[in-house]
């Protein structure tokens, strides 16, 4: 049966080989691949962000500690789970902090380093490129922080204000229809983007791997704090593309979404 199903969905694509095959094989790595220098690396990672400034926006500073994590790590894996309900709940400012530095927040700086330029994060990065940004929507239970879409700055241990408002039916319409409703359930939704090229001019069509997999460590580690802090958290895969992009105000093509987490109340 299984396989009956898989052969009607190949025989509606438009070439002979599904895209997902040709795509894998041509982002395999071969002995006889060419590698830029170090040089030619480092130079051209000074021509790219390593976070988009948006500097002509609101900045708010996030609180310079953590909050407290109740649960040790072995109890924050083992209880991660998708809340079997959602409802939003109040965020402390701190708690906020710690949910975006755990995900994707700076540890050390590497200006001793000839080869690494840029600070390392909480998550391994192919060649510590580091190609994604953070955006998220609060609903107003983050406290200290007004309605909005946000953008997470790492360096600046900081969020900008992109757009004040009340957003939850735009993102709702952008999520597929039976999930439509959890935008009104949630506390905030973060939205894990990939700039591609931060990557690719290194790793080529491997480089697009790595963003990929970069996300799912992201995702994780927003999991296991949020986990942690007794939040619930619920994994989003199921949107729009292009219309989640439009409502970042991103070109879905050299930078898009790549994945959602969703935060709200915990429940056992």
């Amino acid at each position: 049966m299984l396989d009956s199903i898989w052969k009607s969905i190949e025989f509606q694509q438009d070439t002979e080989t599904p895209s997902w095959e040709e795509f894998h094989e041509n982002s395999k790595t071969g002995h006889f691949d060419k590698a830029l220098t170090n040089e030619q690396v480092l130079a051209e990672m000074a021509n790219l962000y390593e976070s988009f400034p948006y500097e002509n926006y609101k900045s708010i500073p996030l609180p310079d500690t953590f909050a407290p994590i109740d649960n040790s790590l072995l109890e924050s894996v083992l209880n991660r789970k998708t809340p079997a309900e959602m409802a939003p709940s109040t965020i402390t400012l701190e708690q906020w902090r710690t949910i975006l530095h755990f995900g994707y927040g700076e540890t050390r700086d590497n200006k001793d380093n000839e080869y690494i330029s840029r600070p390392f994060r909480t998550v391994p990065s192919g060649g510590a490129l580091y190609p994604l940004e953070l955006y998220f929507f609060s609903n107003g239970f983050i406290e200290g922080l007004e309605p909005g879409l946000y953008h997470y700055s790492p360096a600046q241990n900081a969020v900008q204000l992109i757009r004040p408002g009340d957003h939850r039916k735009v993102i709702g319409e952008s999520l597929v229809s039976f999930q439509s409703h959890i935008a009104d359930q949630l506390s905030a939704i973060i939205f894990i983007t990939g700039v591609f090229n931060r990557s690719i001019f290194k790793y080529r069509n491997k480089g697009y791997r790595f963003v990929m997999i970069e996300a799912g460590h992201v995702a994780q580690n927003i999991n296991l704090a949020a986990t942690g802090m007794n939040l619930g958290v619920i994994n989003i895969g199921g949107y729009h593309d292009r219309m989640m992009d439009q409502f970042l105000e991103i070109d879905g093509l050299n930078h898009s979404t790549i994945y959602l987490n969703g935060i709200c109340a915990g429940n056992s």
